[in-house]
């Protein structure tokens, strides 16, 4: 199936056929440069045999077939010559290398050329998505949900049927068929006629199209018309020709024969001979007109200056007086360094044909929504709308979400094909997936009980985790929306986390939780302090030794130590005021360095014992004090061993 590169639709890039090629080295550049391709690419073919393999005769070896869309060779030559010159191709090679991939299906491939020749060329000025790192985001494409229903019409003919319009209750399109006349002229690029517009009918449901007959004999010419656009009101039309005016076809100064936009306006039930848009020039193409809804506005493709790819989505607005203001970009959002083609403009969105975008190969058709800073970042229609061929002029009826395009993928009747579609409402679907562990060592925790919560707390179902803490549901969620997780166990203190949907589809969201262990009963606070609280212990008169009813208390610490492995403590010992400061001072700390000791020779690491300090009578609980009298009950109050934890965490 040929490219559309052979139709009006994307000459921008064959700009209308140098046919005065300027002589270079050999037959092969000359039918490259009038665009014959076919004979080109086997002229090629017979220099690499001979032994003729530099860069330039494999760049234009592989580009022959590029822009004739034989993929399969594109990319049988693109790998020889990466493998010889990849170090110093441009990136458009790399660009035309995943296009090519993609062309044959052959995605993994593609994404790593992408990946690669990202990190080894310099991209910086070649701004297209497909020289990005974009594994999830093409993996995401080729497994998004279909959302179109297509079907090829039965009008479709062998040679190129395409660019359709809407046109009162009727559709109006280009094609290449034979136009009845006396003599049918023959573009000698493709051996097809060339390019007129016809008018067919629509069925009842819109999903075909009926009665074929020739649009205008006063529009036709002897060369290429097509992809035209309407007032509101039916009696005024743009459309796109070559730079044809009274018989004569215009060309540049290299002989290249431009496209340009022109207009017509129906007078008694016949269109009026056609002028040109005054943003028509002699040095670039201007065409593929698409006005606004309401009139006001008409956006069109361009190579003109200040384009940031080969071709790029301009607009003017139509002037009450007819006039129209200077043409404005509509800037990096939406154009790339690749192609930006056939504008549709609606009430809210802007749609158009991009290889620029990340896509499925060739040509894909993006949507982009209107925003208060203008239109918004592109989003491909995914399959099957879009293919790994070239896709474009999409337009549609927002009402019915019916509508047509033109394909030319692997299929069709012939060349370029119109195809109806139906788009199917989307729906948006997620589900929830996660894990918990436990906050003290971050190791996962088996049969917790896992609840899920809509917004209102009505639960939707329970599930547990498994042997790596991880958990699922296999609820369908609603997009944008509020859920809750609950989670519980024995022994382990509750934990919620509340987390809301995107309006992603088929999004999977993860909830990581931890759950935190219920508190010895050992742990206390006191005065906004944890402490770990045993009974007291004793030591014998003026010593510091561990005594073995002490020990019985203090593997109570070390028990509690090991259930919160994170656990760090200080040990504060303290004396009552009986005996001399100096001497309770150094008897505490003595028995604070002990005690500490101790509990490290049960197994605590020694790093987990902030401090071990003895206070002597420093800090007195009571008023028992140096010469206040007391009893031997209160002055027990005072002495005591504290283990205050510094992290339980």
């Amino acid at each position: 199936m040929m490219s559309i590169k052979t139709n009006i639709s994307v000459l921008f890039l064959l700009v209308g056929g140098c046919l005065h090629a300027q002589l270079k080295y050999n037959d092969a550049d000359i039918n490259f440069d009038n665009l014959l391709y076919v004979k080109a690419a086997k002229q090629y073919e017979t220099l690499v045999r001979k032994g003729e393999d530099s860069q330039r005769v494999l760049q234009r070896l592989g580009d022959a077939y590029f822009y004739n869309t034989d993929m399969e060779n594109a990319v049988k030559w693109y790998g020889v010559l990466f493998s010889k010159y990849e170090k110093v191709l441009e990136p458009e090679y790399a660009f035309k290398y995943v296009h090519a991939l993609k062309g044959v299906g052959n995605y993994k491939m593609a994404k790593g050329i992408m990946k690669i020749y990202t990190e080894k060329l310099d991209v910086s000025e070649f701004q297209v998505a497909q020289m990005q790192n974009n594994d999830e985001a093409l993996d995401e494409l080729l497994n998004r949900q279909p959302q179109y229903y297509v079907s090829n019409l039965g009008i479709n003919t062998p040679v190129a049927d395409f660019g359709p319009m809407y046109y009162k209750d009727k559709i109006v399109f280009s094609s290449s068929r034979d136009s009845l006349r006396f003599e049918t002229r023959v573009y000698e690029w493709n051996r097809q006629p060339y390019l007129d517009f016809f008018m067919a009918d629509t069925t009842g449901s819109g999903s075909d199209l009926v009665n074929v007959r020739s649009f205008s004999s006063i529009l036709n010419t002897r060369y290429h018309e097509a992809a035209a656009t309407f007032i509101p009101e039916g009696n005024v039309i743009y459309f796109t020709r070559n730079n044809y005016t009274h018989q004569t076809l215009g060309r540049d100064g290299e002989g290249t024969n431009h496209l340009k936009i022109y207009t017509s306006e129906l007078r008694g039930g016949e269109w009026t001979e056609a002028e040109e848009v005054p943003f028509n020039s002699e040095d670039y193409s201007v065409g593929q007109p698409a006005l606004s809804p309401d009139g006001r506005k008409l956006y069109f493709v361009s190579d003109m200056p200040g384009s940031i790819g080969e071709t790029d989505i301009f607009v003017v607005d139509v002037l009450q007086n007819g006039g129209f203001s200077e043409p404005r970009n509509l800037g990096p959002t939406i154009n790339t360094s690749g192609r930006e083609m056939f504008p549709f403009v609606t009430e809210e969105k802007l749609y158009f044909a991009s290889d620029g975008h990340l896509g499925l190969g060739g040509l894909d058709v993006f949507e982009s929504e209107w925003g208060n800073a203008g239109f918004e970042t592109p989003n491909n229609l995914g399959r099957p709308l879009n293919s790994n061929r070239d896709d474009f002029g999409y337009i549609v009826k927002e009402t019915t979400q019916r509508g047509y395009f033109s394909s030319n993928r692997e299929g069709g009747k012939g060349d370029d094909d119109i195809y109806s579609f139906q788009r199917m409402e989307e729906t948006c679907e997620q589900t929830v997936k996660g894990s918990v562990i436990r906050k003290s060592n971050s190791l996962p925790i088996v049969n917790v009980v896992v609840e899920l919560l809509d917004a209102e707390g009505n639960s939707l179902g329970r599930t547990a985790t498994d042997p790596y803490g991880a958990f699922e549901f296999e609820n369908v969620l609603e997009c944008e929306a509020g859920y809750e997780i609950k989670i519980s166990k024995q022994g382990f203190l509750p934990n919620d986390a509340a987390f809301s949907t995107t309006k992603q589809k088929d999004f999977v969201n993860d909830v990581p939780l931890e759950i935190t262990k219920e508190l010895n009963k050992l742990i206390v606070r006191e005065n906004g302090v944890l402490k770990i609280k045993i009974d007291n212990i004793y030591f014998d008169l003026n010593k510091a030794e561990i005594r073995e009813d002490a020990a019985q208390e203090l593997n109570k610490i070390v028990e509690v130590m090991k259930e919160y492995p994170k656990m760090v403590i200080k040990i504060e010992a303290h004396t009552d005021s009986r005996g001399s400061d100096r001497y309770n001072e150094q008897l505490s700390d003595k028995r604070a360095k002990s005690t500490g000791n101790y509990i490290v020779s049960q197994g605590i690491e020694a790093n987990r014992i902030e401090s071990a300090i003895g206070y002597g009578e420093k800090q007195l609980l009571n008023q028992c004090s140096n010469g206040v009298r007391c009893s031997n009950e209160e002055h027990d109050v005072n002495r005591r061993s504290e283990f205050i934890i510094v992290n339980l965490n």
